[in-house]
This record gives C-alpha cells, structure tokens and sequence, in this order.
C-alpha cells in the first residue's frame, strides 16, 4: 500500500466511476483470485525459463475476465516481460490475418518503463547491450569501425537468436535504423520503426533506403513476431506477455470470418511452444469455448484445449482456467478494500457513514435489482459504492443509508446485465443464442 501513488489512486478510483476495469494499480483490491493468479505467475515461470505457453481465461460475464487479464499484464511487467493487451473487436481483427493480429501486438507492445508502442525503446536498449558487450570486450568505441562492427553483431546476434528463420527485410530494417541513429537522423529511423511494427502508413522513399517493399504479410507475420520475441530477449526482459481480451468477439463475425479466425488461434495454440519465452493469454466465455460457432465447432482446436470439470472440481494447470462468478463475501471484500484506499480527509467521518452495514444493504439493492445474480453485479456495484464513498466525501449533510436506493439505469446498462433483467438474449444471423461481449469486469 506504501507503494501505491496518488496518480494510481485517481486512475482507479475515476476508472470504477466509469465502469471501466483500470489498467492500473488493480493489484491493490484484488481478492479471491489468489490460486488463479499463481497458476498464471506458474506460466510466468515457464517462460522465463524458456517454454513457450498459451492459457485461456474462462468466465462468464462479471467474473473478471479483463480484470484477472489485467492483474496478469501487471503481475507480467513486474517481473521483467514486456507485455501487449488487445481487446478483440468487431471489424478490425482477424485471426486468420495474422498481420492484422501483428499489427496489433505490436502497437500495444508495452513494459515497465513505456507503456505502449514500446519497440523503439526496446531497440534501443539491446543495441546498447550489445555496444557494452563490445567495449567490455576491449573495442573502442570511439575507433572509425566500432559502429560497423555493431551492424555486424546485431546481424550476426539475429540469426543466432532466430535460428536464422529472420526476414531478411527484418534485418535490414533494424541494421537501418541503428545507421539513421547513428548519423542523427530520428525521423527516418522512426518510420521504419513504425513499419517494423506493422504500420501500412510508411512512405516509399524511405521503405527504399531500407531496401524494402510492400508491407509485412499474413504469410511471414509470426516470423516478424519470434524476431521481435528474440530482441525482447535480448534487451534484457525475461519474454513478453501477449493478452487477447474477449476472443467471444468472434462469435459476432460472419460465418466464414468465424472459422477462419477460429483456425487462427488453432495455429497460434499449436505453435505456441515453439516461441521460447512467449505468453499467450486469451479470455473468453463458456459460451465462445463450448458452443458449436466457437471453439467446440473446430475439433482440432476443442481437442487442444478442452476443459475438463470433475463435479465443482476444476484443474488450474489445463489450457482453460476457469474463473468463478463473484459472490456476495468476495463483493464485501473489495468494497472493504476500496474503502481503506479511497483518499478522504476525514477516515472515521466516511467509515461511520458508509459503514459495514450499509454495505450490506448495498449488496443486497444491487443484487436485488439484477435478479439474485450476483455474478453479474460487480461492474455495477463498484460504480454504486465509488460513488457513495464520493457523495459523503463531498457533502457533509449526506447521509447514506436515509438517501440511497438503487435504481436501475437501461443507458447504464451492458448488453449482458440488461439480458439479465429482461431475460432476453441477443442472437447471432443463424439463430443460435449468444451472449455478446462486453465484459468490462
């Protein structure tokens, strides 16, 4: 708690008003997820000592998908990966392209110190380790030739990374843009940057100078990707993290779209070990994993990662984790904790009003209101509790228990907390039922 900063603190706490998992600082409330969160510190592990991992996240709506995908992403960066979360959509993410998929990683690619778009800084820091590897052993680095003997070390380190499976055009452009650094010319050095990580929008001119055409395809994507693995590596993180957020996006995609993207992640999962120090982690609901439009529709890939229930018994170490609704006693936990974290000028002044029993009146309206279903509450009532903390901290006459009542809200409302107050659910152009995906918590 020490550790927790001011700027933490209003991330959060503005992010809960919204209804919005925050993207950072999440470490500090989260409860009841303590054995899901060492299964996936386990696969952290793995990596770090050389395994390449795949794990899906399986939940329903309000179990906490995005934010145990989250916790890991931050879990991931404090122990030294680089890291990269994409949140699936509609329109813009095939898996089949695996370009688009590229594209992707890449502009999120993150860590500790550069929270997205991080490959430039990475670039950087190996090339330093590489010219202090030179100096230390006894090259001068202000001799005419030092920089042409880095040129040469990175090239020669790439093929040794890589097994010598790098694109040639992927050596190029780094032995590139280590030249345009050298002689000050970052603007250049920054588009090829940009067209390393998959941006279309890079001039001719400069692709030349580089000696390359066109753009990174579907066909040598995942190349481009164990390249960039491999230089993760070497600039000193232990592997990178790669978070796929609401993979049952995919369910919304026409019929062809769907299968080809399903076939997608049955190639990745299969090839996932061959990319040592690689996390893969998608999220999804029971209903993209076990329904005959997602993966139980693509055996190869239902044979992959199926998942295995023996009665309420379920093994963290298979494919699928499997994260459990939240129920009343883990909801009075993090109100609890968010309470104890709320910054207030008068503690015992907000403990007193929004006090353990008003809380479980909270609980209790809240639940109510979505029909008994606790586990799809949690987005809901930590927007209600914030903004109860927030009302007694600003008006010194508001008293909680004789002025609250909750109200359902439908413009407030996801797709899934309205399917559960009406009991209708939405349905997909050939008819079978699905639960859309707007798992904000």
């Amino acid at each position: 708690m020490s550790t927790w900063t001011r700027k933490e603190m209003d991330h959060v706490f503005e992010s809960l008003r919204k209804g919005l998992v925050p993207e950072r600082g999440i470490e500090t409330f989260a409860v009841g997820v303590e054995k899901q969160r060492a299964e996936l510190f386990r696969q952290l592990d793995l990596a770090a000592s050389g395994e390449g991992t795949i794990k899906f996240l399986r939940g329903g709506y309000g179990c906490g998908k995005t934010f145990m995908a989250r916790l890991a992403l931050l879990d991931a960066r404090a122990r030294g990966f680089a890291t990269s979360f994409v949140v699936v959509s509609d329109n813009d993410l095939r898996f089949h392209r695996f370009d688009d998929v590229y594209q992707k990683v890449m502009a999120e690619l993150g860590t500790a110190s550069c929270a997205r778009g991080a490959l430039g800084d990475i670039l950087d820091r190996w090339i330093g380790r590489v010219e202090e590897g030179l100096m230390a052993a006894g090259e001068d680095e202000n001799a005419g030739d030092f920089d042409d003997k880095v040129r040469r070390r990175l090239e020669a380190d790439l093929a040794s990374m890589t097994g010598g499976q790098a694109p040639a055009d992927f050596v190029r452009v780094i032995q590139t843009v280590f030249e345009n650094k050298q002689r000050g010319d970052l603007v250049e050095a920054g588009a090829l940057i940009s067209w390393l990580s998959g941006s279309g929008n890079v001039g001719a001119a400069v692709k030349k100078v580089a000696g390359i055409k066109g753009e990174i395809g579907s066909r040598n994507a995942l190349d481009y990707l164990r390249g960039v693995l491999e230089i993760v590596k070497a600039a000193g993180y232990k592997g990178l993290v790669i978070v796929i957020d609401e993979a049952e996006t995919i369910l919304r995609m026409r019929a062809d779209s769907r299968h080809k993207s399903l076939n997608g992640i049955r190639q990745i999962a299969d090839l996932a070990g061959s990319y040592p120090g690689l996390v893969w982690l998608f999220t999804g609901t029971p209903e993209f994993f076990d329904s005959r439009h997602g993966v139980a529709g693509l055996t190869p890939l239902h044979e992959r990662i199926r998942f295995l229930k023996q009665g309420r018994f379920a093994s963290l170490r298979q494919a699928q984790l499997e994260l459990v609704p939240f129920d009343a006693e883990r909801l009075r936990q993090v109100a609890l904790r968010l309470r104890e974290l709320y910054p207030t000028g008068n503690r015992g002044r907000l403990e007193q009003k929004v006090n353990d029993a008003f809380l479980g009146r909270l609980i209790q309206e809240v639940t109510a209101g979505f029909k008994g279903d606790v586990g799809v509450v949690p987005r809901q009532f930590l927007r209600q509790w914030v903004t109860q903390l927030d009302l007694v901290e600003e008006h010194e006459e508001y008293e909680p228990m004789r002025e609250y009542g909750f109200v359902l809200d439908a413009g407030e409302m996801s797709l899934e907390e309205q399917q559960v107050v009406t009991g209708v659910a939405a349905v997909v152009e050939d008819g079978d039922e699905l639960v859309p995906s707007e798992d904000v918590w």
